[in-house]
């Protein structure tokens, strides 16, 4: 449980119907090989004890007293297990009948839910044999020897050693109603939502439920654990599946398909549910008045991670690429084209060095051109070799404008540059900041004025990576009027400058845009070695991939630099070893803090995704903040 990871899993135990000691030896030894997989909460069907199809058996005393003595054998064969299980059956209450599921834990029944939504239409008769869960709680005695057992649908279960752990429950058709128990549930503090369900297999129905338990699981921000019916159940009018499915605030995690045996296991992550739900004001506080709680044990340990963790979070699966790439593209396009005409700007002037970023761009300001109906000759491309530019990013930015129609002009900024280092006593032999800092302002200053002499405005090229790092020269690259890449990450420019290059329907277009992608990234401010570029970024900050990695979890999720080297562990296993990880994640924690100054003045740009580092909507942070709390872990990690 360490990290706030805890393993979980849903299964269906082969059952016979009304044989409620082989279900229950069924039930136990289900729960053994569970645990032997290092599963701590596991789910078990609806009425699994007796079988959901027992009909008016359910009436008979014989049955009721066999699924009592088959949840105490559960109990007895469990008790040793460090686990806490959810498991089916019928109770009596107050002289009525209901449908529960009975949570325990190292062989303590700590509490019975009730059914509170009862199906009775179709093939569904269950108010035939059972009542709908009482208003109120209350407490069962006299069943399971001198046990004083929680009865009712407002029941809450903590774990004492991860306490964001709150587990609550609803039975199957409780989730299909217009106001499922898990809303009240989780408004309560529930974080995980245990359904034990028995559904029929009906054809289409296995996708509408998988959906319902995805949606369900991101209205709520928990995790969602549905533990369906299937071998043993009869086939008199219903076929039952045993569909198991397991959720993240929206996320399917792991699936037991349908007629297929074994668990739908998977590590849920009760840290990232709990930091979302304090990041969304729309989540309220918990309001427990009326609701049991319960507490119980589990041992802590370190779950080894099985859940799959993106080595990419920030892009899109195969099947989704050219509908994500699109979308993000239109959002760029259309913010700038909005801006363009608000401002009443005729150009839109772009510094296009042969690189990604500013290809890009580029590419956004042609899409926008296109979207005002204006010449492509109005996007202003400017190449500005200095004193690292090289002939192949020099000769891709050429070919690039010609292919896309837009204006192109090159201007040479050696000289100003020279005359600068003179004004300022730099010694142009010294390649220190200054050296570089200088290349950067002159191409910016240049931009600008061409913007003013064109009547245009300057669009940004910097992206949402080097902002993270700071890897920009402040009122350099780092300024412009409208910053289209300010929150895309390096992953995702790449990406999407591939998607151009797939759809470009021109060779020469598609070549160059290939070409770009397979250049180093560099801002090229140092003079080439032997003509090819003498200054890759990634040498001197670190894989982006690495840093793409960082800032999600560090951002979006708020995670401690010691959960998110657990995870990049796990996603680039076999690619990076533990030190490399720690020094990159040193790295960028250090000029994650230190460079907050340049992103807390940053020009507006369009937001595409769930992270931006805008200083007017997305992340606010002073600029003085210290660093040393996240340091100070990652030397201990060391």
């Amino acid at each position: 449980m360490k990290d706030g990871l805890i393993k979980a899993a849903v299964g269906t135990p082969e059952i016979r119907v009304a044989d409620c000691a082989y279900n229950a030896a069924s039930a136990a030894a289900a729960a053994r090989r569970a645990a032997m997989e290092g599963v701590r909460i596991l789910a078990l069907p609806e009425l699994c004890l007796t079988g959901y199809t027992c009909g008016d058996l359910f009436l008979q005393d014989t049955l009721i007293e066999g699924a009592y003595a088959a949840l105490e054998t559960v109990r007895r064969e469990t008790e040793d297990l460090d686990m806490l299980l959810a498991v089916g059956l019928p109770v009596m209450w107050h002289g009525k009948l209901y449908n529960c599921a009975a949570v325990l834990c190292r062989g303590e029944v700590l509490g019975l839910v009730p059914k509170t939504h009862l199906p009775n239409y179709g093939e569904y008769y269950e108010k035939r044999w059972f009542a709908p869960a009482p208003e109120e709680n209350g407490y069962l005695t006299g069943v399971f020897g001198e046990d004083v057992i929680p009865f009712g649908a407002k029941q809450l279960f903590h774990c004492e050693e991860l306490p964001g752990l709150v587990l609550g429950v609803e039975v199957c058709e409780d989730l299909w109603a217009p106001c499922p128990p898990s809303i009240t549930l989780a408004q309560a503090g529930a974080t995980v939502l245990v359904n034990l369900s028995a559904g029929d297999e009906t054809v289409g129905k296995a996708a509408y439920r998988r959906e319902l338990v995805k949606n369900q699981s991101a209205r709520l921000v928990c995790g969602y654990l549905y533990a369906n019916a299937g071998e043993g159940e009869s086939t008199t009018d219903m076929v039952f599946s045993g569909h198991g499915l397991i959720a993240e605030d929206g996320a399917l995690l792991a699936e037991k398909p349908p007629f297929t045996g074994g668990f739908a296991v998977t590590d849920l992550d009760i840290g990232r549910i709990t930091a979302e739900r304090r990041r969304l004001t729309t989540f309220p506080a918990a309001v427990r008045e009326g609701y049991l709680s319960s507490t119980f044990s589990l041992s802590p340990c370190e779950t080894p991670l099985t859940r799959t963790v993106p080595r990419y979070p920030f892009l899109p699966s195969p099947e989704e690429r050219d509908g994500c790439c699109e979308q993000v593209l239109q959002i760029q396009s259309r913010g700038l084209a909005r801006r363009l005409a608000h401002s009443g700007a005729k150009t839109a002037v772009v510094g296009i060095s042969g690189g990604l970023d500013s290809a890009l761009a580029l590419l956004a300001a042609v899409r926008a051109a296109d979207l005002l109906g204006r010449p492509r000759a109005s996007v202003q491309a400017v190449t500005m070799p200095g004193f690292g530019t090289t002939a192949r990013t020099k000769g891709n930015a050429e070919l690039l404008c010609e292919r896309l129609g837009v204006s192109f002009s090159c201007v040479d900024i050696a000289d100003a540059v020279g005359v600068h280092f003179r004004d300022i006593g730099q010694d142009p032999g010294l390649r220190d900041v200054t050296y570089e800092n200088a290349q950067a302002r002159e191409r910016t200053q240049v931009l600008m004025d061409i913007a003013n002499r064109t009547g245009g405005l300057v669009v940004g090229t910097g992206d949402l990576s080097e902002l993270a790092l700071g890897w920009a020269t402040y009122n350099g690259d780092h300024m412009s009027m409208y910053g289209v890449n300010a929150s895309v990450p390096k992953t995702l420019v790449r990406e999407l400058v591939a998607y151009e290059a797939d759809r470009a329907g021109d060779p020469v277009l598609t070549k160059v845009l290939r070409d770009i992608l397979d250049t180093p990234v560099s801002p090229e401010l140092l003079p080439p070695a032997e003509g090819e570029i003498g200054q890759k970024t990634e040498d001197l900050v670190g894989p982006y991939e690495l840093h793409d990695f960082f800032l999600y979890y560090l951002v979006r999720w708020g995670f401690s630099p010691r959960k998110i080297l657990r995870l990049a562990l796990r996603a680039f296993d076999g690619q990076y070893g533990r030190e490399t990880i720690l020094h990159w994640l040193r790295t960028f924690c250090r000029r994650f803090f230190a460079q907050q100054f340049k992103r807390s003045c940053l020009p507006d740009g369009p937001k595409i995704g769930s992270v931006s580092l805008s200083p007017r909507s997305d992340w606010r942070m002073p600029s003085d903040a210290a660093a040393a709390l996240w340091l100070a872990e990652l030397d201990a990690l060391s």
